[in-house]
């Protein structure tokens, strides 16, 4: 006997009857309802949502916004979109085969020009438009908010087409958004694996923003956020200025601040949390770069998150990363690296000039990863070997793959130090484990938690980039942990 359930042709026991015979009733009754200013309405988004192209477009508009939580939001929805998809035609319509309601009682202006020829139960428009809002909501509440009224609408012009039963759009907007909840079970959203709130710090809160002084790279585009961050915070002194004069502002501005503010990029925090540690004063910091790693993993993402640190004190003390060798030292709050990185940071600060920031990154990256060397030797626990790359964060990097992934503990004492050996081909071989799973597995890559790292026989010209910054060393270079040493103001979690 065929595992299918045609619920047409097998004669149903009483409650299924019943069932079935509700389910009847309410879609004759919504075709016999007059819908004012439907007509023109629910056809039209009834068609825009086949194939996801509805919903491909939405996430489109989404992304253009360029706030991290409206991407991560969108690609959330598409996901579940894309699980609720493969589930419908694999499973469901396959496992129940029934047949599409009789459109005579669906006035003919309603109908649609093509009718569906699969098989109705569950309405996989319905599932894509329930795991898409339900996705959407999960990462961001308040795009769910305004996606739900068209998900919404998309399921109930399945019935008002008269291309579903109503218990088709009931099951697939509860397949829907179980798929939802099944991406965030595998991808944790980021409201999920919030940082913890330790060890706290004792900061003053400036409701106003009186005693802090916000220094902003205008390179970095930083002109809304900052606007963003002075509605909130009218007293804050901000400073705009181009990037040969960040330093300098930092270091007046960190002379007269009860709060040191900064709004850049990468290399930008950097110089601000050197100078911050260096003068013992809190740090506050406004995501203005592409990246943004420090502050996302802070919790902070945008002038919201930052403005209600500051006006209520909350604040942690986190880990500082210094590197020291040959007279040249410096601190670092995200990652350093050795080797191959410091060369793409090279190879693309020569081509942004020409074609742009993104470009010359891919350009860069292509160059570097053809050349069939290894751009590094050094003594790495106890034997001298060649190396392809030495990462170090500063704390301990989860779901690393292809690119690092992000810290929940920005206190943890720990290096994450990861090493790709030197070789034929790493970088095919490093893609390639990659692809198949987590890093640590490729037998090019190894992967440790320390506190303290010393490399030896570091050849002369050697490029260390730090947080988005090179230099050259050579020689002995050591990197050890500052635990604790820097105050960041970062909104805690409520009780």
């Amino acid at each position: 006997m065929s595992p299918d359930v045609d619920l047409t042709a097998r004669r149903p026991g009483p409650l299924r009857d019943r069932l079935l015979a509700l389910d009847s009733r309410l879609f004759e009754f919504a075709a016999g309802r007059n819908w004012p200013a439907a007509e023109p309405v629910l056809p039209r988004l009834s068609r825009s949502a086949n194939h996801g192209v509805l919903w491909f477009a939405t996430a489109a508009a989404m992304a253009a916004s360029r706030t991290p939580r409206s991407r991560r939001a969108a690609a959330r929805g598409l996901a579940s979109l894309t699980l609720a998809s493969l589930t419908i035609n694999t499973l469901g319509k396959r496992s129940v085969r029934r047949t599409r309601p009789v459109l005579d009682p669906v006035p003919l202006v309603r109908q649609l020009k093509r009718q569906p020829i699969t098989t109705s139960f569950p309405s996989g428009h319905s599932a894509s438009a329930a795991a898409f809002a339900t996705g959407v909501a999960l990462e961001s509440p308040t795009w769910g908010a305004a996606v739900a009224p068209i998900a919404w609408s998309v399921a109930l012009s399945r019935v008002y087409t008269g291309v579903h039963f109503p218990s088709d759009v009931l099951a697939g907007a509860a397949l829907g958004a179980g798929a939802a909840f099944a991406v965030r079970g595998l991808v944790p959203t980021r409201a999920q694996v919030v940082p913890p709130a330790r060890p706290r710090a004792q900061v003053p809160a400036l409701p106003d923003g009186e005693g802090l002084v916000m220094v902003a790279n205008t390179a970095s585009g930083t002109a809304e956020r900052v606007r963003a961050l002075h509605d909130g915070l009218p007293l804050a002194e901000i400073v705009e200025c181009e990037p040969t004069d960040v330093r300098a502002e930092l270091e007046k501005a960190a002379a007269r601040a009860t709060v040191l503010g900064v709004c850049g990029g990468d290399g930008t925090v950097n110089a601000a949390a050197e100078i911050a540690l260096r003068h013992g004063v809190p740090l506050a910091v406004l995501p203005g770069g592409t990246l943004n790693h420090f502050a996302y993993d802070l919790g902070v993402e945008g002038a919201r998150d930052l403005t209600r640190a500051v006006r209520q004190g909350e604040a942690v003390r986190v880990d500082a990363g210094r590197f020291s060798g040959d007279g040249r030292e410096g601190v670092f709050v995200n990652a350093c690296s050795l080797g191959v990185y410091p060369e793409l940071v090279r190879e693309r600060e020569r081509w942004s000039r020409r074609i742009g920031g993104w470009p010359a990154g891919v350009v860069g990256a292509l160059r570097v990863l053809r050349a069939d060397r290894h751009p590094l030797e050094a003594g790495f626990r106890g034997r001298t070997r060649p190396l392809w790359l030495l990462f170090v964060g500063n704390g301990t990097y989860h779901r690393m793959g292809l690119t690092p992934g992000r810290r929940t503990d920005l206190a943890d004492g720990q290096f994450d130090v990861r090493v790709v050996h030197g070789g034929r081909r790493p970088a095919l071989r490093l893609l390639a484990a990659a692809v198949a799973g987590p890093l640590t597995r490729s037998p090019a890559h190894a992967a440790v938690q320390v506190g303290r790292l010393h490399l030896s026989g570091v050849a002369s010209g050697t490029l260390l980039a730090y947080d988005g910054e090179v230099t050259e060393v050579e020689g002995e270079v050591t990197l050890e942990k500052l635990p604790e040493a820097l105050t960041v103001y970062r909104p805690l979690p409520r009780n």
